[in-house]
């Protein structure tokens, strides 16, 4: 029944039956569940073409502020998703769709015995964390600080596919990124104590001044469905 009332909810909305260009702006730890998604979107809203723009949430939030046509915004921190609701760009409230962990990487078969987070106060490793103002790199220092630890990090990374791949690459020892990029990348795993767990939350919302108002509510209303949600946990993703 939710495809069929989306469907007519977005066909409804179309003009001259030309396809909406429906422009997502979300997280780049979602590309892969956000690619899925956009695809069975498609599938029930033939009308709608989604168009991605996936990077960090910090870059997106400023992309946004600073006028960028945008019709949903799904964003890996909660605390930028009320800064863009606080400036009055928000249709409604934001609606948190996801929650996520982070986790440290390390290259396939640990080439430098990497066995926790005690291991990012070694000055023998490389080692990588997103940049500070990143929702991936503020939960990392997050758990260091938890810790005790204090980490010098060789490099902080932009966004956490940047991280990632610097770490599949081999280029660094180890580094902090969320446990759905582990999942989908080409890197090996290390869970942080349950103590030093720090737990992303992913708010989505449709933008006051959206181009396809109705579009942008059906997307965000597909995402927290049975299907959506369904998506989001085959790339590890846990339920809000």
């Amino acid at each position: 029944m939710l495809g069929l009332i989306t469907v007519l909810a977005v066909a409804s909305a179309c003009d001259n039956g030309s396809d909406q260009a429906l422009r997502v702006s979300a997280a780049s730890s979602l590309s892969e569940a956000f690619g899925e998604i956009e695809s069975a979107f498609e599938r029930e809203n033939p009308d709608v073409d989604v168009v991605l723009n996936l990077a960090g949430s910090s870059l997106l939030r400023e992309q946004i502020l600073s006028g960028a046509p945008v019709d949903v915004f799904a964003s890996a921190s909660r605390e930028i998703m009320e800064q863009i609701s606080d400036a009055g760009l928000v249709s409604g409230r934001p609606s948190v769709f996801a929650l996520n962990q982070i986790e440290i990487a390390v290259p396939p078969g640990n080439p430098a015995n990497v066995t926790g987070i005690s291991d990012f106060a070694r000055d023998d490793l490389f080692l990588g964390l997103c940049e500070a103002q990143v929702p991936c790199g503020i939960l990392a220092r997050a758990a260091l600080d938890a810790s005790g630890v204090v980490a010098a990090p060789d490099t902080n990374e932009p966004n956490v596919r940047s991280l990632l791949t610097k770490i599949e690459a081999g280029e660094l020892d180890a580094g902090m990124v969320y446990a759905t990029d582990v999942l989908a990348g080409e890197v090996e795993g290390i869970q942080l104590p349950t103590q030093y767990s720090t737990v992303a939350e992913y708010p989505m919302a449709a933008l006051a001044d959206s181009a396809h108002p109705a579009a942008a509510t059906a997307f965000v209303d597909f995402v927290l469905s049975s299907a959506g949600q369904a998506i989001l946990a085959r790339y590890g993703f846990i339920s809000p």
